[in-house]
């Protein structure tokens, strides 16, 4: 951590010992790629629309390689997830307390997208169920079966047959028992939760190789979708993104905004200029991992205590994701009517109950979120899996907004838990946010640097350090 510790410096360090700041540029270049190729699919679509059509195996190529992540990713992130609420639990209240706000507004967010979505509709206009009814019939020819049947088949054959055969229900079982045993085991668990982590950045390296071959997948699913249904499916796609943006915002400014007033007593907009910089930094990166140590050190500055920080903020970016759960909901239903068939009230609200635990696991990685929103779809209804590859190309747009949401929330729940616990102290804040005491960028971490490495136990240190210097 120290490394990427002294801001202006350290930056040259980095990219010269670690090559991080390199790849950190190359990924600008892949997101690029992802917009030029989304615009070629359009245009392939457009012109040759038979030609499109036949791009569709592209599509499908990139959505079964995100497919095949889906278990190990949930595992790895709902281990660590169970195995470290033991450290916040060991904090009592303030661990309580923060994760029963994270699971609260989780569910509120996903709500407020199940709400809208149902208001606005998104994708009803395409109709692309005609191609698909045929890969639908056949992946949901066995789906008939009866809720003790359905129970059954969340056990797996094996404990480890679960992470082989990709069934989600399995795997979130099988997590869930390592996790809680992990827990039980104490300090004896400690190093399955050290081998976990080096697994997990295995895995999200994996993630992150198959990330490159984005470009491919979104001109193979756009040139097909355009070229099935014309210009309605560019139509339909501005309409989610639009849709997803302002549920973002209302979120953030109107419902946190209020939260933040009446405990806090501090407006949002306030706050939110107070971590500018860490919002420009995730805007270029598309992920509220790489602000992960400046907001631990913004927020002691800003006059949260350092347990509260230390223990909320790396709770909160593994179970405080409303971005990512607006998110979900929304694509969720957007997939849905694009392919003509809706999902019932009910189907939508065990997909919601679903989305809660998967989620945990979607933080700060960019290809994250699709995969949870594979593998919820992939447990409910899985003819609607093919219609992923339709999100694909707006996904980094989307993920934007995503990763702003989740930051924002994850300020203002530090904020809140400081208040409950009475380890606030609201007038070094209106000071700061006056900017009498302006925050030091040159000492950044340089204090912190020792409970970063212990409070932050995620499988991202590297690549959050890299990104911390502005």
């Amino acid at each position: 951590m120290r490394r990427a510790s002294h801001c202006r410096h350290g930056h040259h360090h980095i990219r010269h010992h670690t090559g991080t700041g390199g790849r950190r540029d190359r990924t600008r270049y892949l997101y690029l790629a992802v917009i030029v190729a989304v615009v070629a699919g359009i245009v392939v679509g457009l012109v040759a629309p038979d030609f499109g059509k036949e791009l569709k195996p592209i599509g499908t190529g990139f959505v079964n390689l995100i497919k095949m992540m889906i278990s190990p990713v949930i595992f790895c992130t709902i281990v660590l997830g169970v195995g470290s609420v033991r450290q916040a639990a060991k904090v009592g209240r303030v661990g309580g307390l923060a994760l029963g706000y994270f699971l609260t507004m989780s569910t509120v967010a996903l709500a407020i997208g199940l709400v809208v979505g149902n208001l606005i509709h998104p994708g009803s206009g395409l109709n692309l169920g005609q191609d698909l009814a045929g890969a639908g019939k056949a992946a949901a020819g066995d789906e008939a079966a009866g809720t003790a049947d359905f129970l059954l088949g969340i056990i797996p054959t094996t404990l480890l047959s679960a992470l082989t055969e990709g069934k989600v229900l399995q795997t979130l079982l099988v997590a869930l028992l390592v996790g809680f045993a992990v827990q039980a085991m104490g300090r004896r668990g400690e190093p399955v939760l050290s081998a976990i982590t080096v697994i997990q950045r295995v895995v999200f390296k994996v993630l992150a190789m198959i990330m490159w071959l984005a470009p491919f997948g979104a001109f193979g699913a756009m040139a097909a979708v355009v070229g099935a249904t014309g210009v309605d499916a560019l139509k339909s796609l501005a309409q989610i993104m639009v849709g997803f943006y302002l549920t973002c915002l209302i979120f953030v400014l109107v419902f946190l905004g209020a939260l933040l007033w009446f405990v806090a007593r501090i407006s949002i907009f306030s706050l939110l200029r107070y971590l500018g910089r860490e919002f420009l930094l995730i805007l270029s990166t598309s992920s509220s991992e790489s602000a992960l140590p400046r907001l631990i050190a913004k927020m002691e500055h800003f006059g949260v205590s350092k347990p509260v920080v230390g223990i909320t903020v790396p709770t909160g970016y593994s179970f405080n994701l409303d971005g990512t759960a607006i998110y979900l909901t929304m694509a969720s239903l957007f997939i849905a009517d694009a392919l003509g068939k809706p999902l019932a009230i009910g189907e939508q609200i065990s997909l919601l109950l679903f989305m809660i635990i998967a989620s945990k696991g979607a933080a700060g990685v960019t290809g994250a979120g699709l995969a949870t929103l594979a593998g919820g779809l992939q447990s409910h209804r899985p003819d609607l899996v093919d219609g992923v590859g339709l999100i694909v190309g707006i996904d980094r747009f989307m993920s934007e907004a995503r990763a702003l949401t989740n930051f924002a929330g994850n300020a203002v729940a530090t904020v809140l838990v400081g208040t409950w616990t009475g380890e606030f102290d609201r007038d070094r804040a209106a000071g700061v946010l006056r900017g009498d005491d302006p925050f030091d960028e040159a000492t950044m971490l340089d204090e912190h640097d020792d409970e970063d490495e212990s409070a932050v136990r995620r499988p991202d240190d590297e690549k959050a350090t890299a990104g911390a210097p502005a």
